[in-house]
């Protein structure tokens, strides 16, 4: 393995998706393993003179977009099939390894297969938009009712104006560009038996965790006499599907002699970009437990050392099934145990190995929950836990190899 190429649908310093950071991630150690490297990354903002990509350091911006989000068509063939594919045949990659196909088009991987043919072509799953069209959250679009499989009768309840045939046709068409792939990676079991039973070849099927810069783990808050672990940390995009106002239900839910001595801090953004009910709904909470949480807003991944010092628990209320959250892995190797719903990817990485869980969507079952969790020896317990985890860098650096 001498030569690969990352593609991803964003630059993490751009873009903070867990997509990003981990492509970003597997980029940094193939670099710091003396393997040839090139970053290609989408940008949104037009380049200058309107060409095609241009540089930010050492990475190229790729400016391209899709035109039908229905199909995942680009619409542009020339970015990909002209210009990509010149890039990648000056570069002559050994792999080339994709992590989104987003704002790109799912046509990415004939390009890459035309303009390199004998180069393993790895995509790491992400999500589930392949297999729904509501933005892959495989919930319901009114109801937020979870998924199980993707039906093509209850895909066209959510979108009326495509018939169960159209969506028959864009499975297909997504499939025959799948085909192309030499490997696909998921970092979670649950994300891989979706795709698998989806239509993924399972001996293409390989799990993999994603990979996590080296961190130190921080030392647990020192507590005074008779305290106990009272502080919770959410973090992540507020939503409808991440759960930050299930969590503020469940804080107003505790008794008073509990709910005065806990603090939650909220750390993420973009409330305001949500639509109306949901901002009501978020606000109106906020203001009924405003003697207990803090928002403290986005923050970047050199400050993100600082305030999980500052939590005994990270909170995980998703709604949907999540993959393998970025955020569950930075908890862990910092050195924080979790509380999460029991399901997905966070029942999977959570449950027996990293902290709570409860029962999905139930304010009272996250409630009971937190209770338990302020315990100083159920904190320790799950703590103790977390010494266990291993990297995943040798187990990305064998797979790779064994490639080529």
């Amino acid at each position: 393995m001498d030569k690969v190429v990352f593609i991803s649908h964003g630059h993490p310093d751009l873009s903070k998706g867990g997509a990003e950071v981990a492509s970003w991630n597997l980029y940094q150690l193939l670099k710091s393993e003396g393997v040839e490297c090139l970053y290609i990354a989408r940008a949104d903002e037009k380049s200058h003179g309107g060409s095609t990509f241009s540089q930010r350091g050492d990475e190229v911006l790729f400016h391209t977009k899709i035109q039908d989000w229905f199909s995942l068509s680009s619409g542009n063939t020339k970015a990909l099939f002209g210009d990509l594919g010149k890039l990648l045949k000056s570069f002559s990659p050994d792999i080339v390894h994709v992590h989104h196909y987003a704002h790109m088009g799912i046509e990415i991987f004939s390009a890459i297969r035309r303009a390199v043919p004998k180069a393993k072509i790895v995509f790491t799953l992400h999500e589930f938009m392949a297999m729904c069209f509501h933005n892959g959250q495989m919930v319901t679009k009114d109801k937020l009712k979870l998924c199980n499989k993707a039906v093509f009768s209850d895909c066209h309840g959510c979108f009326p104006q495509h018939s169960p045939g159209d969506f028959f046709l864009r499975k297909q068409y997504i499939l025959d560009h799948f085909s192309h792939v030499d490997q696909f990676v998921s970092p979670s079991e649950f994300l891989a038996e979706r795709y698998v039973e989806w239509g993924i070849p399972e001996d293409k099927m390989t799990v993999l965790e994603n990979v996590l810069p080296d961190v130190e783990p921080i030392a647990p808050r020192a507590l005074s006499d008779g305290d106990k672990r009272y502080r919770f940390a959410f973090f992540g995009q507020i939503n409808p599907y991440k759960g930050l106002d299930l969590l503020l239900q469940a804080i107003a839910l505790l008794p008073q002699a509990i709910r005065s001595k806990i603090r939650l801090d909220v750390h993420g953004a973009n409330l305001d970009v949500q639509q109306s009910s949901f901002k009501e709904k978020v606000t109106e909470l906020l203001e009924e437990v405003e003697d207990v949480v803090h928002l403290r807003g986005q923050y970047d991944a050199d400050q993100l050392p600082s305030r999980i010092a500052e939590c005994d628990w990270v909170v995980m209320p998703s709604i949907w099934w999540e993959n393998s959250p970025v955020v569950i892995q930075e908890a862990i190797r910092f050195g924080r145990p979790l509380i999460g719903a029991n399901i997905g990817g966070m029942k999977e990485k959570i449950e027996g190995k990293a902290g709570l869980t409860f029962e999905v969507r139930s304010a009272a079952s996250l409630a009971d929950t937190i209770k338990r969790a302020i315990e100083p020896d159920v904190f320790d317990h799950w703590h103790a836990k977390l010494e266990t985890y291993a990297c995943a860098k040798s187990a990305h650096l064998k797979f790779l190899r064994s490639l080529v």
